[in-house]
């Protein structure tokens, strides 16, 4: 991580955290435990921890994009707090739906707490980012953008926990499911940080579009990291080919009429996990049928996307080249 993309993120962090806290302490005491824990503040039993709290990317965008119509960056803290609520609501989910044990570096929330209390602590994330908004200037607008976009991170989450289940899917169908699942909540933290910051309707609406474009770049890149990246730097368990997720590097395989992807759609026909080497071969496979090229490719189409949009919202120049680092960072990541 560049020096300024590692500046840019502590300074949000900064400024956000403090809010984060406050708006969890107020949560009910069995559901602020889960969160404290996914959080890395705490441990299972409650005891203050000092762990990986994630980087926090979609609250930087909130308050870059504040900065970028002219705003004072501190006015789109609610704005950052109620992204970073809806996107950990979504992580607890997600565990859960993928089956993964292990997030950042520790066991999954569900794991250590059961499902049933980590889904009610996600769903309880979600409905106090709605009460952090609403008390919040402007309520009548950022709500709306807000609840449009969990109903799409919900679209996207629905249609990636029914690619399993179907034999064929398109790379069309898996942008749009990435759209959803990714992109609508960068997209909505963009928009609203901007809205916040006094932007236009004409600044809000294109940095809300770079924000949709950067999180399909981001999304591409996680797929990446999913088959090739390591665990140990992902804090995660890179369980995408054990589990035959049909994530965009595969779907892009699958899809490419080659002899490889022809052999890699009968490993994916079958039912049981994949073994290391079947693992590994299948990785072969995607990178034979053109998925890992494609991907990259793709993900740098994305940011180019991300890019023309950020000018068209005519942003302060600082802010401007602190979006464009950032958003370079996260279509070139390696964790």
């Amino acid at each position: 991580m560049s020096p300024g993309v590692e500046q840019v993120l502590t300074e949000s962090r900064g400024a956000v955290l403090p809010a984060l806290r406050a708006a969890v302490a107020a949560m009910p005491y069995p559901m602020r435990r889960i969160a404290c824990y996914h959080f890395g503040w705490s441990d299972a039993f409650g005891s203050p921890v000092h762990t990986d709290s994630g980087k926090m990317v979609r609250s930087a965008l909130a308050l870059l994009c504040a900065r970028a119509v002219g705003g004072d960056p501190t006015s789109a803290i609610p704005a950052a707090v109620a992204v970073e609520l809806v996107h950990n609501f979504s992580l607890l989910h997600d565990d859960i739906m993928d089956g993964d044990r292990t997030r950042r570096h520790r066991g999954a929330a569900w794991t250590v707490f059961g499902v049933p209390a980590a889904l009610l602590a996600g769903d309880a994330l979600w409905a106090l980012a709605l009460r952090v908004l609403a008390a919040a200037p402007h309520a009548d607008r950022s709500l709306p953008i807000l609840t449009d976009a969990l109903w799409w991170l919900m679209d996207g989450q629905s249609a990636d926990a029914d690619f399993p289940h179907r034999t064929e899917v398109t790379v069309a169908e898996c942008e749009a499911m990435a759209a959803g699942k990714t992109g609508s909540i960068m997209g909505c933290a963009c928009a609203l940080g901007a809205l916040l910051g006094g932007g236009t309707t004409g600044q809000i609406a294109a940095l809300r579009e770079m924000g949709e474009q950067l999180g399909l770049a981001f999304q591409l890149v996680d797929d990446l990291l999913g088959i090739w990246g390591d665990p140990g730097t992902t804090g995660k368990p890179g369980g995408d080919l054990v589990n035959r997720k049909k994530t965009l590097p595969v779907v892009a395989a699958l899809n490419s009429g080659t002899a490889a992807g022809v052999e890699l759609a009968a490993f994916y026909r079958g039912d049981r996990a994949l073994t290391e080497s079947e693992q590994t071969h299948a990785a072969h496979l995607i990178q034979s049928a053109g998925g890992r090229d494609w991907a990259q490719l793709e993900a740098e189409r994305r940011l180019a996307e991300a890019t023309t949009l950020l000018t068209r919202a005519n942003p302060h120049p600082g802010a401007a080249e602190a979006l464009a680092t950032l958003a370079t960072h996260l279509a070139h990541r390696d964790s």
